[in-house]
């Protein structure tokens, strides 16, 4: 991939990592560009923001600490990646699910 378009989708990929809202304007700030840099970045968010509110529902209903703290432990750790690798523009998918959700999401 080219420089000048990791450099021209930074932005858009950094800000999808930030909530859900950050998400739906990064795929807004997209729609014109298509930048596939931010769309790699854009479509990791999407998976591990949809996964993080499936798996919760179902945590939920354990209530137990350690259950509950590991999972936002894996999470963040996912989170810190995708977002790392935003940051340092690199083309990498997140650990263990980023592949699935680049096939899975080949249309955002």
């Amino acid at each position: 991939m080219e420089q000048k378009t990791i450099d021209e989708g930074r932005q858009t990929a950094i800000i999808s990592y930030i909530t859900i809202i950050g998400l739906v304007i990064a795929i807004s700030m997209n729609v014109e560009t298509k930048n596939e840099f931010a769309r790699m970045h854009i479509r990791q968010s999407l998976g591990l923001n949809i996964l993080f509110y499936i798996i919760s529902f179902f945590i939920g209903y354990f209530n137990s600490l350690m259950i509950s703290g590991s999972f936002y432990v894996f999470f963040i750790v996912l989170w810190v990646f995708g977002l790392t690798n935003a940051i340092q523009r690199e083309y990498k998918p997140i650990p263990l699910l980023g592949d699935y959700f680049q096939d899975w999401f080949k249309s955002v």
